[in-house]
């Protein structure tokens, strides 16, 4: 699927909900079906700075495409990487590079975050992105 699918989809799920404590809560759901990291991957170089809370990301190049794992150690920035990664892994580094990730603003995520939590979403995408253009580089 495209990025651009991929984010309707999301848009498609959050329309159903008329409150923002339920859409918090499927957030919450999203990330408890993140799958678990390796505890040996969360290391200070995969730690995001500029988060509330501690997110570790990996990126991995396979086949052509990005495949990221990640973690948080709260439960709401966890739903919110894992919407991210559901959004932009398996995708090609040129496509995340180039993704606006416009799907954060039509839910309304951003704007129902404290400013610290959407700074934290901000380098979320930031570090992804900067994952996808090391290996767009590297093909280049």
């Amino acid at each position: 699927m495209k990025i651009e699918e991929i984010e309707d989809e999301i848009r498609e799920e959050f329309a159903l909900f008329d409150d923002w404590e339920d859409r918090y809560n499927y957030i919450i759901d999203m990330g408890k079906d993140l799958p678990l990291i390796d505890p040996a991957l969360k290391t200070d170089d995969r730690l995001i700075k500029g988060c509330q809370s501690r997110v570790w990301l990996r990126a991995e190049h396979q086949d052509g495409k990005i495949m990221y794992t990640a973690d948080s150690d709260a439960i709401i920035t966890k739903g919110i990487i894992s919407m991210l990664i559901r959004v932009l892994s398996g995708q090609k580094p040129e496509e995340i590079v180039q993704s606006q990730v416009t799907f954060i603003d039509d839910i309304g995520l951003k704007e129902h975050l404290s400013p610290t939590r959407s700074n934290g979403l901000v380098s979320m995408i930031q570090h992804m992105k900067h994952y996808a253009s090391q290996y767009a580089s590297l093909k280049s």
